[in-house]
């Protein structure tokens, strides 16, 4: 497929997502049947999966451990004590309760993804997406927080700094309502165990930066070393790609909070953001956060292998190549036990994707042509 025919594919899957609205002609609800008959497929596939594959539970008895008090320090399972907020603890309570057996390989197998074509993938994970909201998933596993820069961006877009700051506050409460069981007897556990933002992995555990040595891996250096990377290559995409309609990043601040003095901005401003902006932002914000990232364990693939089609779909590579991204990135994360030698080819090839998302032409991001 030509990149004329990339950019036709990926507008079909747009239209798609439009036509799930209900305001497109039905020759264009083709993309939309097609990512469904994918979706019974691979249900289909992981059943036969979980029949006839040899079950492991990896970290499945320490997700759905047994709790009792409100004393997070004092909740452990298995693989040490729990690290993850409220929200996760609840949901694996409920799977757990709802499957009545934790060792059923029903209850914990999760499935290898499936390589999907990227304007089919482009709408599951839209819909995804619009099924899994950022502020309630923030209470279930911390690295949701890869998208918050993306988040907050989007949200500052069509709305004013009072809209945005009143839209923090409502995520704020959020979390406390999610935590109050154990915020109300023991805050400061809590706050220390669900939320450590200074937590470091096992070195031999990590499939990113391996070839780094341990003491310099575990060393604090490196972790704000790479988070000065990771903050300042987020300012680089939105002044220069995802901002760039907006005169850069400092321009786009100044007048958003210029508009904050007037009470017509209170709420929205702006027009209606087109949908492939608002996917594009969000999953490279999130990429750069992964590229970025200290430790990477095998498990952790799930961050992001939904979006690699798409990302990928963005770059200027050859169709041909792209496989070969997705496959190679799969194969490298899965790697046991990962080594030097795979933890430097799997950072030269996001690197390699970062760059080539870098060297693609800025979207225009509103929807209709208007601004």
């Amino acid at each position: 497929m030509t990149r004329v025919g990339k950019h036709t594919a990926g507008k079909a899957a747009v239209a798609a997502a439009a036509a799930a609205a209900g305001d497109s002609t039905p020759s264009d609800r083709r993309p939309l049947y097609f990512a469904a008959f994918l979706l019974l497929a691979d249900a289909a596939l992981v059943a036969l999966i979980i029949v006839f594959v040899p079950y492991t539970k990896i970290d499945w008895d320490a997700w759905t451990l047994s709790w009792r008090g409100r004393d997070y320090t004092k909740i452990e399972g298995d693989t040490g004590p729990l690290v993850y907020p409220a929200g996760f603890l609840y949901v694996y309570s409920a799977i757990k309760f709802l499957t009545a057996r934790p060792s059923l390989p029903c209850a914990g197998r999760l499935p290898k993804p499936n390589m999907l074509p990227p304007s089919s993938i482009q709408l599951l994970v839209c819909s995804v997406a619009s099924m899994a909201p950022f502020i309630a998933a923030v209470s279930i596993k911390m690295n949701v927080l890869l998208f918050a820069p993306s988040v907050l961006l989007l949200m500052l877009r069509p709305m004013s700094i009072k809209g945005v700051l009143f839209a923090l506050l409502g995520a704020a409460v959020l979390q406390v309502l999610l935590g109050m069981p154990f915020l109300l007897l023991h805050p400061v556990e809590y706050i220390s165990r669900a939320f450590n933002l200074g937590r470091v992995f096992i070195h031999f555990w990590s499939v990113n930066f391996k070839f780094v040595p341990e003491k310099l891996f575990v060393s604090k250096e490196l972790a704000v070393a790479l988070l000065a990377l990771h903050l300042t290559t987020l300012i680089v995409f939105a002044h220069y790609k995802w901002l760039k309609t907006e005169g850069g990043l400092f321009h786009f601040l100044y007048s958003r909070f210029k508009d904050a003095t007037s009470i017509r901005h209170f709420i929205f401003c702006k027009p209606k953001l087109s949908t492939l902006n608002i996917v594009t932002v969000m999953f490279v914000g999130n990429f750069i956060g992964i590229v970025c990232a200290r430790s990477l364990h095998y498990q952790f693939y799930s961050w992001y292998f939904n979006s690699l089609p798409f990302l990928l779909w963005k770059t200027r590579f050859p169709n041909i190549y792209e496989d070969h991204y997705i496959c190679w990135c799969g194969t490298l994360l899965e790697y046991y036990p990962s080594t030097a030698y795979s933890s430097l080819i799997l950072l030269f090839l996001h690197i390699s994707i970062l760059f080539g998302l870098w060297s693609s032409p800025a979207e225009y991001p509103y929807a209709n042509g208007k601004t």
